[in-house]
C-alpha cells in the first residue's frame, strides 16, 4: 500500500469514494510510514494510539461520506487547538496541556470528515523559521539528514514531503507556510489575510500579521483544502467571503506578468547559490507563456523591516505578556520570546502609529506595482537548509543578522499587508522556493499558477 503515500489528497479522497481503497488501508498506510520516519524526522508530535484511528477510519469508511476530506488523515499544528489533545505550543509551561476545545480551523475540518492523527512540531510559540523546542526536540529536514526543516510549520512540511499525511494545516506570521515548504519540497499557501478565520477571541482589531492556512503535496490539495478552512465567520470583523477554488484551478496563464524582485535590489543578503536556484527556476513560468520582469524595489526594505519589527514585538508582546509578567512561566521562555516581549511592552503610541502609517504606505505602493503586473516573485528564503544544531544563521552573504528573524527578511514584504502567496518548490540538491504574491482576493489566480508550475514539473 506505500503507493497510496505517493498520491495527493484530492487522488486519495477518489480512491475513497470508489472504493478502490478504504480509510482503514490509507490510515494504516500512513501510520506505518510515521512508524518508519518519525523516530528520525521528529515531524508528528502527540500521536493518538493506532486502535482509535483505526476504529475513526473504519467509521469512516461504514458511513460512505461525500464530505471533503472524508477518510483523510490530517496532522495539526502544535499551536493550534485540537480537542482532547495536548497543545504545548513547544513551551514547558504548555507541556501536555489538553485542549478542551478544537479551533475554528480545525472543527471545519474535522466537520469536512478529516481524521486527526497528531499534532506537527513547531518552535516554540511559533517563533523563529526553525523547528526546534525544548518540549519535543528538533524536526529534520525531509531530505537532508542533519538539517533544518525550515519553520514554524516544519513538522508540517515534512511529513507531507515524507508520506507521513496527505494534508497538514499550518500557520504564517513571519513565512511560516513558505520557507517550511520551499525547503522541503511541498507547496505552502497563505491566503489573503481573513479569508480563513482565526479563534474569535480577545481583540480582533489590531494584530492584523498571522493566518492559518494550507499546506500540501499539490496545488489542488492546496485548494481542497483551503475551500475546508475559509469562510467569513460572523463574530469576526474582517473575515472575507470564499467561493470555492478547486474546480477553477487549471486555467491558461500565459500572459500573466510578473515582476521579480529577486534580493530587493540588495537589501536582502543573500547565500550564494540561491539566486541562481531561483532565476533558473523562473524560466518554467516563461515557458508557460509568463511574461517575467525584473523590477527595482518598489519600497525601501528598511521601511518594511521597521514596520514589521515594531507591529511583530507590539502583538507578541500583546499575546505572551501574560506569561512573562505570571510568577513561575517566565523562567520557561525561550530568549528570542522575552526579547519579543520586552521589546513590545517599551513601544509608545507613537511608534504603532508610525508603524501602521509605513504599512499603509507600502500597501499603496504594492498596489502601484500591481498595476503593471499580475503578481512578484521572491525566493521563499535567503539561505538554504543549515545545520539542525544551529539556533538561527548568525550570517548570510558575510551580513550579520542582527535578530534570531532577520535571515528571513524576505518574506516580510507580503506578511506586513497580508498578500496571497504560495511557495513553489524548487528541485535540486539543495532546496528552495519561490514565492508568488499576488493583490489581496487574488488568492485563486496565484493557485492558478502554481497549478501549471505543478503540471510540468
Amino acid at each position: 500500500m506505500d503507493d497510496v503515500l505517493t498520491w495527493d489528497a484530492v487522488r486519495s479522497r477518489t480512491a475513497l469514494n470508489t472504493r478502490e481503497i478504504s480509510a482503514v488501508e490509507l490510515m494504516q498506510a500512513c501510520l506505518a510510514r510515521i512508524a518508519r520516519d518519525n523516530p528520525t524526522k521528529n515531524a508528528i508530535v502527540s500521536l493518538r494510539d493506532e486502535d482509535s484511528l483505526l476504529a475513526e477510519a473504519a467509521q469512516a469508511d461504514r458511513a460512505q461520506s461525500d464530505a471533503p476530506l472524508a477518510g483523510l488523515p490530517v496532522a495539526i499544528k502544535d499551536l493550534t487547538n485540537v480537542a482532547g489533545m495536548p497543545t504545548s505550543m513547544g513551551s514547558p509551561a504548555f507541556a501536555g496541556k489538553i485542549a478542551e476545545a478544537s479551533d475554528i480551523t480545525v472543527r471545519r475540518m474535522q466537520n469536512a470528515g478529516a481524521i486527526v492523527v497528531g499534532k506537527t512540531n513547531t518552535p516554540e510559540f511559533g517563533l523563529g523559521s526553525h523547528t526546534f523546542n525544548p518540549v519535543f526536540g528538533a524536526t529534520e529536514n525531509a531530505t537532508l539528514s542533519g538539517l533544518s526543516s525550515g519553520g514554524s510549520s516544519g513538522g508540517a512540511a515534512v511529513a507531507l514531503a515524507c508520506g507521513m499525511v496527505p494534508l497538514a494545516d499550518g500557520s504564517d506570521m513571519m513565512g511560516s507556510l513558505r520557507n517550511p515548504a520551499g525547503w522541503n519540497g511541498i507547496y505552502g499557501f497563505r491566503p489573503t489575510w481573513g479569508l480563513v478565520p482565526s479563534e474569535p477571541v480577545g481583540d480582533m482589531f489590531l494584530h492584523q500579521l498571522s493566518t492559518q492556512g494550507p499546506m500540501a503535496r499539490s496545488p489542488r490539495d492546496i485548494a481542497l483544502l483551503l475551500d475546508v478552512q475559509a469562510g467569513h465567520d460572523a463574530r469576526q470583523p474582517f473575515g472575507l467571503r470564499h467561493d470555492p477554488l478547486a474546480e477553477m484551478l487549471k486555467t491558461d496563464v500565459s500572459g500573466r506578468r510578473l515582476a521579480w524582485l529577486g534580493d530587493w535590489g540588495g537589501a536582502y543578503p543573500m547565500e550564494e547559490g540561491v539566486l541562481t536556484v531561483c532565476e533558473a527556476g523562473l524560466s518554467r513560468l516563461e515557458d508557460a507563456g509568463c511574461t517575467i520582469e525584473v523590477v527595482p524595489p518598489p519600497f525601501p526594505a528598511a521601511a518594511i523591516w521597521e514596520a514589521w519589527t515594531t507591529l511583530r514585538s507590539w502583538a507578541v508582546a500583546a499575546s505572551l505578556g501574560p506569561l512573562y509578567h505570571q510568577p513561575g512561566t517566565r523562567d520557561l521562555l525561550k530568549p528570542e520570546a522575552i526579547w519579543e516581549i520586552t521589546r513590545g511592552a517599551q513601544l509608545t503610541g507613537a511608534e504603532i502609529q508610525q508603524a501602521s502609517a509605513l504599512r499603509s504606505d507600502w500597501y499603496r505602493a504594492a498596489a502601484q506595482l500591481f498595476t503593471q503586473f499580475d503578481a512578484f516573485i521572491l525566493p521563499t528564503a535567503q539561505c538554504f537548509p543549515f545545520p539542525i544544531d544551529w539556533h538561527w544563521p548568525k550570517a548570510i552573504g558575510g551580513v550579520t543578522m542582527d535578530s534570531y528573524h532577520r535571515w528571513m527578511e524576505v518574506v516580510v514584504p507580503v506578511s506586513l499587508i497580508g498578500l496571497p502567496s504560495v511557495a513553489l518548490p524548487l528541485s535540486g540538491s539543495r532546496p528552495m522556493g519561490l514565492q508568488i504574491a499576488g493583490p489581496r482576493g487574488d488568492d485563486l489566480a496565484i493557485l492558478q499558477i502554481a497549478e501549471h508550475w505543478h503540471r510540468e514539473s
